[in-house]
C-alpha cells in the first residue's frame, strides 16, 4: 500500500534549459487544456489547491514541478517498508491557447526539448477527456512519446471524467485502450489504482 505523506510546489520554468535538476524520479503529467491536469494531481496527492488550474484553457505556459514524499506499507501488517520522493512534473496543456502563433511555437519547441532530453523523466503521464477518447491530437501524441520512449521509461493513459459516462461508454474507452485507466477526481473512481501505477512504473517495478 502506497501512501502520500507529503506534496509542495517546487519551482516554474518556462524550458528545460531554466528547469533546475532535482536528483529525483520525474513523473510527467501532459494532456489537451481542460482535461483536469490539475485536479487529478491534486487528488493523487491528497490536497485540494497544490496545482493551480486556470479558468482559460491554455494560460498556463510553465513547466511545474512539485516535489511529492511517499511510504509504503506491506498490505497485511500495515508496517512501514520504505519511503521515497518522486518529482511531479505538471506541464502546459495543449490545444485550445488563445495566444499567438509565435508563442505557440515557442511552447512546442520548449515542450519538445524538455521531453526529448529531460534525462530524470521516468514516467509520461497523458490524460485524456474518457468522453472524446479518440481524437487525433491525443493519438498523435502518444505516437510522438513512443517515437523516443528510452528503455528506462514508459506511459501510461488515464481517461478523465469517467464519472460521466454510463457503462457501456466506461466498456468502450477500455475496448479501444485495454491498458488504460478510468479515473475521476469528483467521485475518486481510479484515483488509488493511478497512484499506485505512477509510483511502481516511476521507479522502474
Amino acid at each position: 500500500m502506497i501512501r502520500v505523506l507529503n506534496a509542495k510546489f517546487i519551482s516554474s520554468s518556462p524550458s528545460i534549459k531554466d528547469a533546475a535538476e532535482f536528483a529525483l524520479s520525474e513523473v510527467v503529467f501532459l494532456g489537451r487544456s481542460n482535461v483536469g491536469k490539475s485536479s487529478l494531481i491534486n487528488a493523487l496527492v491528497n490536497q485540494k489547491a497544490l496545482a493551480k488550474s486556470s479558468s482559460t484553457p491554455g494560460k498556463t505556459q510553465l513547466i511545474n514541478f512539485f516535489e511529492v514524499e511517499f511510504d509504503e506499507r506491506d498490505d497485511q501488517s500495515g508496517e512501514k517498508t520504505d519511503k521515497f520522493k518522486i518529482m511531479f512534473v505538471d506541464l502546459p496543456g495543449f490545444g485550445y491557447a488563445k495566444v499567438a502563433k509565435s508563442k505557440h511555437e515557442e511552447w512546442r519547441r520548449n515542450l519538445d526539448e524538455f521531453l526529448k532530453f529531460r534525462s530524470s523523466i521516468k514516467l509520461f503521464v497523458h490524460l485524456i477527456d474518457a468522453r472524446h477518447f479518440d481524437l487525433d491530437i491525443d493519438v498523435n501524441v502518444n505516437n510522438y512519446i513512443n517515437e523516443f520512449l528510452r528503455p528506462d521509461q514508459k506511459i501510461l493513459n488515464f481517461y478523465t471524467k469517467a464519472d460521466k459516462l454510463n457503462q457501456s461508454s466506461k466498456s468502450t474507452v477500455l475496448k479501444f485502450d485495454p491498458n488504460g485507466t478510468l479515473v475521476s477526481t469528483l467521485n475518486k473512481v481510479g484515483i488509488d489504482k493511478a497512484r499506485e501505477l505512477i509510483v511502481t512504473r516511476a521507479l522502474g517495478r
